[in-house]
């Protein structure tokens, strides 16, 4: 941890593990330090940039309420992880593997199947909510949506990468999440919290858009239930994604020609939720947006930008960062900056250099260039009482949304 700042008497303290902190980062930091409920500290991990309402990288834990902004958008959006049972791949199969991903999936923004998928397996393991059957759910409305996106990568961050371990082989990475429906619900519930905060006159400042609902209110109730449903559906939606993924492998590499590629190694790990948990003697909400759980002993997943590492990680159980880590390297620059400021060539060279299959062919792919995220080495160096490394894998394939 590299400082904790007071707050008191005005609010709780801030633990941070990061260097620098820009002034509209702080400034949101400092909002979520003065709510009424929040408990004990905000952690803000080595990652933490601006995001909407509640930083990016940030972890705050809240005394019976969440807080739909403090989840964020793009619910249990995460990453899955997978070992190959090979150390060797070529360039051309690569390309050929890609252009076999980019068939298999829809990639880019409000990108769906042309046919909607089935969704028995997410229903029956959330067996018990029902939502699909729920009039009143966000679910029962955009069913269809959800039906039809699963097994799609977005846009923005979401990649797929070929990436080599520093263990020897080849692994696929992927970072999606719930796509439109995680969306509609965090939007549904933030409106409905707004409305709420509205007639109990909440103190909560409306400007800084951390709008809460109560847990011992149907609404806040419906909400955790759909952000439940959200964070299993983001897992299943990365997982037939995979799926995709490794039947291209077996169609190209002549090795696996009839044949299956057995798995021995698969992480899935999401860094948009809320859950309860019990944290300094009591037990409260935890929201971790843009944050990693990273218990002792836990598997983690931190995505460096497409030209750096990225990291299996265990965790070290810090209970300062409330048993959190970074979810990534984290923004350096705003989309709109990196657009304007940063040279193409110069980006794309930078994975040319490393030997990186890309498409940074074009200034709006800029927004995802490497010189638009933090120092990932920097960001580790900076957690190192919270995971420590397992396997370091290194892009040789990236596939943005």
């Amino acid at each position: 941890m590299k400082n904790v700042i007071n707050m008191k008497p005005n609010g709780v303290p801030i633990k941070v593990w990061l260097d620098n902190i820009d002034d509209n980062t702080w400034e949101q930091v400092e909002n979520l330090s003065r709510l009424p409920f929040v408990h004990h500290h905000i952690a803000l991990m080595p990652d933490a940039h601006m995001g909407y309402g509640m930083c990016i990288g940030g972890v705050m834990a809240t005394e019976d309420v969440i807080i739909p902004h403090a989840v964020g958008s793009d619910i249990a959006c995460g990453v899955l992880a997978a070992r190959l049972p090979f150390k060797e791949i070529r360039k051309d199969q690569l390309q050929n593997i890609k252009a076999l991903i980019k068939k298999a999936i829809p990639m880019g923004v409000g990108k769906a199947h042309e046919k909607a998928h089935l969704m028995p397996e997410i229903n029956s393991i959330i067996n018990g909510l029902c939502l699909e059957d729920d009039p009143t759910s966000v679910l029962f409305k955009h069913y269809g949506l959800a039906a039809s996106q699963i097994g799609t990568l977005g846009a923005g961050n979401h990649f797929i990468e070929f990436q080599k371990g520093s263990d020897g082989f080849i692994w696929i990475m992927i970072h999606s999440g719930s796509r439109g429906l995680g969306y509609k619900v965090a939007d549904h519930y933030n409106k409905v919290a707004i409305e709420l905060n509205k007639k109990w006159f909440s103190s909560v400042n409306p400007k800084h858009q951390l709008a809460f609902l109560p847990m011992n209110t149907d609404e806040g109730q419906k909400y955790f239930r759909e952000m439940t449903y959200c964070v299993e559906y983001a897992k299943q939606n990365r997982l037939k994604m995979f799926c995709s993924i490794v039947l291209a492998c077996e169609t190209i590499l002549p090795q696996y020609h009839g044949s299956k590629i057995f798995i021995d190694q698969i992480y899935d790990v999401a860094h948009n939720y809320a859950t309860l948990e019990r944290h300094f003697g009591k037990n409260v909400w935890v929201h971790r947006k843009g944050a990693t759980k990273a218990m002792k002993g836990e598997i983690g997943l931190i995505p460096g930008s497409q030209g750096s590492k990225s990291y299996v990680v265990h965790g070290l159980g810090n209970p300062d960062s409330f048993y959190s880590c970074s979810h990534g390297a984290g923004r350096l620059m705003s989309r709109s900056k990196a657009k304007k400021e940063l040279d193409l060539a110069t980006e794309s060279k930078k994975l040319d250099k490393l030997g990186v299959i890309h498409g940074m062919t074009d200034i709006k792919n800029l927004d995802e260039a490497p010189g638009a995220y933090k120092d990932i080495e920097m960001v580790m160096n900076n957690q190192k009482d919270l995971v420590t490394v397992e396997v370091e894998l290194t892009p040789i394939m990236v596939l943005k949304g």
